[in-house]
């Protein structure tokens, strides 16, 4: 029952957005709260499953945009054709190097070899680098300037995402799992700051901070739907009793804006429903992964990690494996999130919005329970939208009885958008005040 209501306000709440603002304004809301509960889950089933710490959610969600480029971007074939091969020698090179130090290092034990591998090995790769990413920066600079993408299907990279983003992990995980919490919390956010970095800054890869824009879609374009003629018979057959008592000239006119706004509202709907099914898969099969033996170990191992090892329970092992699967879960939503806004813009990644935003929804909709991190996705994500032109409406109310010459009503206007801070800070207290495990806290059921 209260789950039933927790999602019922909530869905009240997005239609009155539908019914006071617009349509198109609750669907956009909608589709992002959608992409913040995907993200939310796969915190929830790092933290709530196992209790580890992760605060490198950026990192893993940045490494899902740069797959939307890398997969579904066009290739700068100017670009490859002067600077791709030294590239591919460079990366070549320093794999090579990787590889070939570790394998010293482990098997003949002598520190000087390693070294002597490891400096000619960095030396030569970035004689490389710096040729190959003069060459890709100097093609286009306003308009490219990177090597470009592959080419293939939009929908193909959030699947690489994810594999980005379980790599990253998996690299992670092996070096930080055995710390402990806080150490392990340092860990991640100091490599998802790393790699945040060096998508800024490498500019061959990823354009750097002057973004990659018209990022294809998986879903049909407004323009084409308004010269379809399906999609203007469709629309004048749903408007038909309005515009029946208009003249040709004015019945033309109001359908014309008919179909605009109506090509919207059907490119968000089919946005809804992409976002809405990969919601769904996730939530069924961290439900039945949660139920199996493998869930109530994981749960065991994060109650009591000393018993459980006594058990003989590979503990570490079961981490990085939880690990990895919340950080692909990330990878993908980060993925998703570029496909939806249509562009990758390394400098939108910042902790506020990436690691902090998204652990207040985890912590008020209820660590350990994947339908509370839901909500949690959808109510801190609303009010984060909402809270702004409210503090907006509400300052305009307070200030209306002051004098306009002075200055405190400006300033009071001016300080409107730091609302959102306050009424986010506002609910966590509120929520750990009245519900300290969550609005739908787990539920440990009796086998």
């Amino acid at each position: 029952m209260r789950n039933i209501i927790v999602f019922t306000l909530m869905a009240v709440l997005l239609l009155m957005v539908g019914f006071l603002q617009s349509w198109s304004l609750m669907l956009s809301i909608f589709n992002l709260c959608i992409l913040s509960a995907i993200m939310t889950l796969g915190v929830n089933i790092q933290w709530g499953y196992a209790g580890l710490f992760n605060v490198g959610i950026m990192g893993f969600a940045a490494l899902g945009g740069l797959s939307v480029v890398l997969v579904s971007k066009e290739g700068v074939n100017e670009a490859i054709a002067l600077g791709g091969s030294d590239m591919l020698m460079a990366i070549l090179f320093m794999a090579v190097t990787i590889i070939l130090s570790i394998y010293i290092n482990r098997r003949i034990h002598n520190k000087f070899i390693t070294t002597l591998i490891v400096v000619f090995g960095y030396f030569v790769a970035r004689y490389y680098y710096i040729n190959a990413s003069a060459s890709i920066e100097s093609v286009s600079p306003s308009l490219s300037g990177y090597l470009g993408g592959l080419g293939l299907p939009v929908m193909l990279s959030w699947i690489v995402g994810g594999i980005f983003a379980a790599l990253a992990a998996w690299f992670i995980g092996r070096i930080s799992l055995g710390l402990r919490s806080d150490y392990l919390a340092i860990a991640t956010l100091g490599i998802s700051e790393i790699i945040i970095s060096l998508i800024k800054n490498e500019d061959w890869l990823t354009r750097g901070v002057k973004n990659v824009t018209a990022i294809p879609r998986p879903v049909p374009y407004e323009f084409e739907l308004q010269q379809a003629s399906w999609f203007q018979d469709l629309v004048a057959k749903f408007y038909a009793n309005k515009v029946a008592d208009l003249s040709d000239v004015e019945r033309l006119s109001m359908l014309s804006e008919y179909v605009n706004d109506a090509s919207i509202i059907f490119v968000k709907l089919c946005y809804t429903g992409l976002f809405l099914s990969v919601l769904i898969l996730f939530v069924v099969l961290a439900n039945l992964a949660l139920s199996s033996p493998w869930g109530r170990m994981i749960r065991a191992i994060r109650d009591n990690e000393v018993a459980a090892s006594a058990m003989g329970k590979d503990v570490k092992k079961r981490h990085l494996q939880i690990f990895i699967i919340g950080s692909a879960i990330a990878g993908i939503a980060g993925a998703m999130l570029v496909t939806y806004d249509g562009q990758f813009t390394p400098g939108a990644y910042n902790p506020l919005r990436y690691t902090f935003l998204i652990w207040v929804m985890v912590i008020v909709g209820g660590s350990g329970n994947n339908l509370g991190s839901i909500i949690g996705g959808f109510l801190i994500w609303f009010i984060w939208i909402e809270a702004e032109p409210a503090g907006f409406w509400l300052m305009e109310f307070v200030v209306s009885f002051l004098d306009d010459s002075g200055s405190l009503k400006q300033h009071l206007l001016d300080s409107a958008q730091y609302m959102r801070l306050i009424l986010m800070g506002a609910v966590l207290l509120l929520v750990m005040r009245f519900s300290p495990n969550g609005i739908l806290p787990e539920v440990n059921k009796k086998l």
